[in-house]
């Protein structure tokens, strides 16, 4: 058995005692899985318009998300989504010059959707201060997604803004102190590829008591400054799940949706190394699961959400 190996077995043992021998494979929105569509769909309150232009996305991520660019937008998508059916929603959208998101006039609209409808509601919080997390806390976000970068150069050169990662930081720590559940994600290899600061990220990350935490990959974008980057091997993405589990042996680590596409040794490897959730499974890593008799729960939202009282035992 090679070190990796033995290295992965005693994380998905890790796993497997903290959390028992089970695995939830997400579907969101945007993807379709044996004819079936997730229910938790991604809302931009920008439109397409990111005013940063970070160097691997160039707001192309935005493009496929429904537009809400006013807080009337936002209340009628919204009953929209749960009057046909939906669970939730994540409301996202393009992020200002230094970070934040546009939320002045949004909240309001937040709060009306979550007192007239049961949709479950993520945001794309960016960076924020406490008096910002408190009001998203009191309008009734249900969980906060932020990207956690560990490295000050990387953060200004693929971002374009001017502070480090103490902004992210301080962000993490206003959404402790406002209760607001935190789900950090960590883009393996945005460095143009090169591993610089995940485990940075990581260290991060687990002083602040995440929900969950939740691993994703560059995905070299055509039209974006990264579309002719090698992104990060499957190994190296393992390895930082690896160091996740460890360093977070309580927490639930998740695959999430933004990764290459058709790797599925990504995938495998993710299971190997014990996580407990992944977004848009592959047949191999279906199958890895169930060789290690692995209890499989189906759910259709972001990986973020916790299981749900339900679940779709589809396979």
């Amino acid at each position: 058995m090679s070190d990796f190996e033995e290295l992965a077995k005693r994380a998905r043992e890790i796993a497997w005692k903290n959390f028992g021998k089970k695995i939830t494979f997400y579907l969101p929105s945007m993807f379709c899985y044996e004819g079936r569509w997730g229910r938790y769909p991604a809302i931009s309150v920008t439109g397409k318009n990111c005013m940063l232009q970070c160097d691997h996305c160039k707001g192309k991520l935005l493009e496929p998300m429904i537009y809400a660019t006013t807080p009337e937008q936002l209340i009628k998508s919204c009953v929209k989504l749960s009057r046909q059916g939906d669970l939730g929603c994540l409301i996202s959208g393009g992020l200002q010059g230094d970070g934040t998101m546009p939320w002045h006039g949004f909240v309001s609209a937040i709060e009306f959707i979550k007192k007239t409808t049961n949709l479950f509601i993520s945001v794309h919080c960016g960076i924020l201060d406490f008096q910002t997390a408190k009001k998203l806390k009191s309008a009734g976000v249900d969980q906060a997604l932020i990207d956690v970068v560990g490295d000050d150069e990387t953060l200004r050169k693929v971002y374009h803004v001017e502070f480090g990662i103490e902004k992210i930081a301080a962000s993490l720590n206003a959404l402790r102190q406002a209760g607001i559940p935190t789900i950090p994600h960590i883009v393996v290899g945005l460095d143009y590829g090169k591993i610089n600061g995940e485990y940075k990220a990581i260290d991060i990350i687990k002083d602040y008591e995440p929900e969950a935490v939740v691993i994703v990959s560059l995905m070299p974008l055509p039209e974006t400054t990264m579309e002719s980057v090698l992104p990060p091997s499957s190994e190296q993405i393992a390895e930082v799940i690896l160091n996740a589990r460890n360093e977070m042996p309580n927490t639930p680590v998740s695959l999430g949706c933004a990764r290459r596409r058709g790797d599925s040794r990504i995938d495998i490897l993710a299971v190997d190394c014990g996580v407990n959730r992944i977004a848009i499974p592959s047949e191999d890593a279906i199958k890895r699961a169930q060789e290690y008799g692995l209890e499989i729960e189906w759910q259709e939202t972001c990986c973020s959400l916790r299981v749900m009282s339900y679940y779709l035992p589809w396979l």
